[in-house]
């Protein structure tokens, strides 16, 4: 054989191999965020172990922004261009499943079992599940042990009550140098998210469980009351700052307290910081704003199937574990290592107690509507521009739209 017929055989087989894969069709996943997570191998191998069983597929991940992932998501949806399967807050899919855009996820009895109750509502809608969840979180109140005790306080006892946080972060701003809480109020989701603590952790709901608003509630309007009152003890102009921007006031030891997730716990440094359930307020108990992203699979790419077949592997009780091991993210699933992760580490113990008492994000056709609305509600009253009683009744109106 000849050099040439070598190279012209090569060149042959190289043609074929490159059209076979020109013929694979293309699952298009959107992945909010970037690829640097400590779950992302695992995710990777886990699409390259599926590739291998579904011959012919080949999975395309486009790691987008946080700012710009679901916008990116819905707009190539609604232009008939849509992703297979994309990640995205749960608290869209509502929206996302009335506007025809989405499929529902059709869970099996079993599949169902393994999450929580207050799990499962964050995607179901009209008695159907519309994604698979990917990420979770629980909120809890870190407090700073050694401002405490520069304030008179006991470092070893955060406050339970709503009461009890307010007092003590006054005596922290009137004893020392720093202010006595963290509260966002800024024009963004995790303002809503902050105020969503408070309704849950005073008996309060957004929407029942018939689909009605329900948010003109007197427990609503003490929440609300009761986060207007905070900013007397928080730091100056809380409508510039959303969660984020509150753990570098807590790391640098300028707040006493803020309420967040567990990711935290990894990133707050220097600082002797403990970490308790939620303070609850004069009319309830235990609570939490429970919070998931999801897998959604998309509607009219051509291969739903497959994108769903993709989100139940990587969301299955084992992968999505050691994915949620690797992130740092609340587990999802009340599964033998949950308790292998408290033992080795207790400031687990508030986020994973607070998810049986736990209220979902509402659940509505039109998400920012509900978002602004009741961001505008924390900030008239935050501000002094309105009473807590008249803020709530008119969101609970305007709220009305969005159900």
């Amino acid at each position: 054989m000849t050099l040439k017929s070598v190279l012209l055989g090569g060149a042959f087989a190289l043609t074929l191999a490159t059209a076979a894969q020109a013929e694979d069709k293309v699952i298009h996943m959107i992945n909010c965020g970037d690829n640097t997570g400590a779950g992302i191998p695992l995710q990777e191998q886990l699409i390259s172990d599926w590739e291998a069983a579904n011959s012919g597929y080949k999975v395309q991940v486009e790691f987008v922004p946080w700012g710009q992932c679901q916008e990116k998501s819905t707009t190539l949806a609604s232009a008939g261009n849509p992703p297979a399967v994309a990640y995205m807050g749960s608290r869209t899919l509502k929206q996302l499943a009335a506007n025809d855009l989405i499929i529902p996820v059709d869970m099996t009895e079993e599949e169902k079992a393994t999450y929580a109750p207050p799990i499962l509502g964050t995607i179901t809608a009209n008695g159907k599940q519309w994604g698979l969840p990917r990420a979770f979180s629980t909120k809890a109140l870190y407090w700073n042990k050694d401002l405490f005790k520069e304030a008179g306080l006991d470092p070893e006892a955060p406050p339970k009550t709503w009461d009890e946080m307010y007092n003590a972060a006054k005596m922290i701003k009137d004893k020392t140098d720093a202010d006595g809480f963290g509260l966002a109020a800024a024009s963004f989701d995790n303002t809503m998210h902050q105020f969503m603590n408070y309704v849950y952790t005073n008996g309060g709901e957004v929407i029942n469980a018939d689909g009605e608003i329900v948010f003109n509630s007197p427990n609503n309007v003490e929440a609300l009351d009761f986060y207007g009152k905070m900013a007397s003890v928080s730091q100056p102009g809380p409508v510039a700052y959303d969660r984020a921007k509150l753990r570098p006031l807590f790391s640098e030891g300028k707040i006493g307290m803020f309420i967040s997730g567990p990711w935290e716990r990894v990133r707050v440094k220097d600082v002797n910081w403990g970490v308790a359930p939620l303070p609850h307020g004069p009319s309830g108990g235990a609570g939490t704003l429970l919070i998931t992203d999801s897998l959604a699979v998309f509607k009219g790419s051509g291969v739903e199937d497959q994108a769903l077949s993709l989100a139940k592997l990587l969301t299955n009780p084992e992968n999505q574990m050691a994915f949620e091991i690797a992130e740092g993210y609340t587990p999802l699933r009340d599964m033998p290592q949950v308790a292998e992760i408290l033992q080795e580490d207790p400031t687990w113990k508030a986020f994973l107690d607070a998810i049986p008492t736990g209220g979902p994000e509402p659940f509505v056709t039109d998400y920012v509507g509900l978002q602004d609305t009741i961001n505008e509600a924390v900030q008239g009253v935050v501000l002094g521009e309105v009473e807590a009683a008249e803020a709530v009744e008119i969101a609970a109106e305007q709220l009305e739209e969005f159900k």
